[in-house]
């Protein structure tokens, strides 16, 4: 029977081949119900004997021996001890552990393979409006979309990331008018979010400006060149800010991804045209409305999706209607992906039914939701004067906090430290805001997320510099692939490196990149204490300090690819 990599689905497969040989069942892997256990002495769990033992009614301990009777592990473990109610307790072979790391050495894909199913995946992300600037608001979409696209990339899929600005509606009216008003001289724009404000106190306190800006509008929808022209000054310069704060953040989106609003307009009279056609529109209030079935309030009236407006607008719902249309249809995608926040659950939910209804959508399609970033007060993050914080000057605050933190203990030059502090900060950022459920809200706070201790990126990118100090220091990693493991701290560390594929699936299959990072930081823990209880450079023997340099490098491995999975830079030095 050929092994893979992820050692529970091959202990899966050899349990549920068991079970039919024994029981005459059809089980797939998923239903044997392995797990690592963290019960000393027992390295994996099956608990398929108790629902097995219900359904066949036999006892559950009488159908786990039966199992455990008809396994054939081909020394991966031991023979498997029942337990409990009818637990199966695999303890993983040494010899066959040490076999495993042996082969992983050299492997750029520490064993993990791509998948044998590659999905088309469209991934919607980022989406901040022209004309303002981002801020802490668009940092969870940002990072939560990239490291999403990293790793289904390396699971072996085809990301289509597709970042859908804010770019078109009835506020361009009043900011093209108001760059209008500039001087020629004066064109740039060096503040956007002063620009968008100066532009809506106009709008609000001059009806004359308020008038022209209604005009601009209409001239704009109608395709006038002259609006259009400035409009796209606009998009310009909003898109070079955007691209300024990918850059620091280490965002993959570029200008190739931006399938703004605008983009969408040619759809949007088709779309309501298949929609009347299919029979699901409803006139309401003088509104071309969808009521997708089992939406209501609490009053209990069923809730619309606003195709068209009653002055002949389209409504959003529209647009995004459009790119489920567009994303399906023309570019093939079998999976759509929005990284939203929870706020917009219920949209979602009715978007995709009437897309569903429509027959746009045939495939998979999830909103990935998130929750909002906290200050110290449990409210929205802002600044002191209760404005919303720029996220461009919060990454710059992040490296100088971060450079602080570096200059306690770091040996390298000023230019060194500055770029190590760049990856600290960025990274500290951007763990944080992964580390946790993505649907949970969470308290931005410099200290945790820069603390040298516990499940931090600083702690993870430490522990990395850490591996690579001994590994320059032993002046490189030796000929061979032989890993002895003869202490509990070495045997705890391989049983989680060989585990990093499980955790990729777990992670990737759910969208909760927060598994990948308490995989990580579990790993750095367990190298941690391999590393205060077993000496490297002054083992013992010269085969023990090779096997050790060994497991050293695989854990180097593992954190680096780990973080760069999630978007966060691992340096050598730090």
């Amino acid at each position: 029977m050929q092994q893979t990599a992820d050692v529970t689905e091959e202990l899966a497969r050899r349990v549920v081949t068991a079970a039919g040989r024994a029981l005459d069942v059809d089980l797939t892997p998923e239903q044997a119900l392995v797990q690592a256990s963290p019960r000393d002495g027992v390295d994996y769990q099956a608990n398929l004997a108790m629902s097995l033992g219900k359904q066949l009614g036999r006892p559950p301990r009488e159908v786990a021996g039966l199992i455990a009777g008809a396994l054939e592990l081909d020394g991966i473990a031991d023979p498997p001890e029942v337990s409990g109610p009818g637990f199966l307790n695999f303890a993983l072979r040494t010899e066959w552990l040490e076999a495993r790391l042996g082969a992983l050495l050299g492997d750029p894909r520490l064993g993990v393979p791509e998948t044998t199913a590659p999905r088309r995946i469209a991934l919607d992300y980022s989406s901040p409006n022209v004309a303002k600037e981002m801020h802490v608001g668009h940092l969870r979409s940002s990072v939560i979309g990239d490291a999403l696209a990293r790793l289904l990339r390396f699971a072996g899929h085809e990301v289509l990331p597709h970042n859908h600005l804010g770019d078109w509606g009835t506020p361009f009216g009043m900011l093209i008018e108001h760059l209008l008003d500039v001087s020629a001289g004066q064109r740039a724009i060096a503040d956007l979010d002063a620009f968008y404000r100066e532009a809506r106190r106009k709008f609000d306190s001059d009806e004359s400006f308020a008038t022209r800006a209604r005009t601009r509008v209409v001239k704009l929808q109608s395709g006038d060149e002259d609006t259009v022209a400035v409009w796209q000054e606009l998009v310009d310069e909003s898109t070079r800010h955007f691209n300024e704060v990918y850059a620091l953040l280490g965002i993959s989106l570029t200008d190739k991804d931006i399938y703004g609003e605008s983009f969408y307009n040619p759809y949007l009279a088709a779309v309501v045209d298949d929609l009347e056609e299919a029979g699901l529109t409803e006139v309401s209030d003088g509104a071309i409305c969808v009521f997708p079935e089992g939406f209501r309030n609490r009053e209990g009236d069923r809730l619309p999706l606003i195709v068209r407006k009653r002055d002949g607008g389209y409504g959003y719902a529209a647009t995004d209607l459009a790119t489920v249309r567009y994303w399906t249809a023309e570019r093939g995608a079998t999976d759509l992906l929005y990284v939203v926040g929870t706020p917009q659950a219920q949209h979602f939910a009715m978007l995709f039914a009437t897309c569903r209804a429509a027959g746009w959508l045939t495939g998979r399609a999830e909103h990935i939701g998130f929750g909002t970033v906290l200050g110290a007060d449990g409210k929205a993050m802002r600044t002191r004067v209760g404005e919303t914080v720029k996220l461009a000057d919060l990454l710059t605050e992040a490296v100088t906090q971060a450079a602080a933190v570096v200059a306690e203990r770091s040996e390298l030059d000023a230019p060194g430290q500055a770029e190590v502090a760049r990856a600290v900060g960025i990274g500290a950022v951007k763990y944080a805001d992964l580390s946790g459920d993505r649907e949970r809200d969470y308290v931005f706070a410099w200290d945790r997320m820069l603390a040298k201790e516990g499940n931090t990126s600083v702690y993870l990118q430490y522990a990395h510099a850490r591996t690579q100090s001994i590994l320059r220091k032993a002046g490189g990693l030796p000929d061979g692939t032989d890993v002895l493991l003869e202490a509990p701290a070495e045997r705890a560390l391989a049983l989680k490196l060989l585990r990093f594929g499980e955790a990729l699936k777990a992670t990737t299959s759910a969208y909760v990149p927060h598994k990948l990072c308490t995989y990580l930081y579990e790993t750095a823990v367990a190298f941690s204490r391999f590393f205060e209880e077993c000496p490297v450079l002054k083992a013992s023997s010269p085969e023990l300090r090779a096997s050790r340099l060994r497991l050293t490098a695989l854990t180097s491995q593992t954190l680096a690819l780990g973080l760069s999975l999630l978007g966060i830079e691992a340096p050598e030095r730090l």
